[in-house]
């Protein structure tokens, strides 16, 4: 929420709980496999080619995490297939690579992806809780609200994660006014 990076799942992932638990499992994955395996080769990288090694190391992680949930839970891969794909391009996967895989050590480089796939996978969750609650009256498909409740339908279209994301942001932020470079 300090960088505003790879949102763009939010919009469209995040009407219900478990697609989100799904997309957070694999960006997790990704994120830290990606740093881990890039700290591990980033002496023998040649710079001119970095950014394309780093593609590679992504787009394998995800063909792997794609294959594997093709195979194990075929109704989600089909909801997902498209915005499994994406993650090769997430502004987070690669942002953490070039600024931190790059120039630290296998273990801190697999925690920091460890942890920045969790905060986003966090964020996920939390919009997809409230798209969902208020939007289905559900939480992982079990009726939660009263069956009486009229489902707002704002909140299950595109524009409520958005919505939702910002007063995340904005919390955070108020919360945290040290972490916001104003210059």
């Amino acid at each position: 929420t300090i960088q505003v990076l790879g949102v763009c799942s939010a919009l469209a992932i995040t009407s219900l709980l478990m697609r989100s638990l799904v997309m957070t499992i694999a960006v997790v994955f990704v994120c830290a496999f990606s740093n881990l395996l890039t700290s591990l080769l980033r002496k023998i990288i040649p710079n001119e080619v970095r950014l394309i090694a780093q593609l590679i190391i992504i787009a394998t992680l995800v063909t792997i995490v794609e294959l594997s949930l093709k195979y194990f839970d075929y109704p989600t891969y089909k909801e997902l297939s498209v915005y499994i794909g994406l993650i090769i391009t997430n502004c987070i996967v690669m942002g953490r690579l070039e600024a931190f895989a790059m120039g630290n050590k296998p273990w801190k480089s697999f925690l920091d992806g460890l942890g920045n796939g969790v905060g986003y996978g966090i964020i996920l969750l939390v919009v997809a809780f409230f798209r969902e609650l208020f939007g289905k009256g559900t939480l992982f498909v079990a009726q939660i609200l009263p069956e009486g409740y009229f489902a707002n339908n704002l909140m299950v279209m595109p524009a409520a994660a958005m919505f939702i994301l910002a007063v995340f942001i904005w919390i955070q932020r108020s919360r945290n006014k040290e972490l916001i470079d104003i210059s």
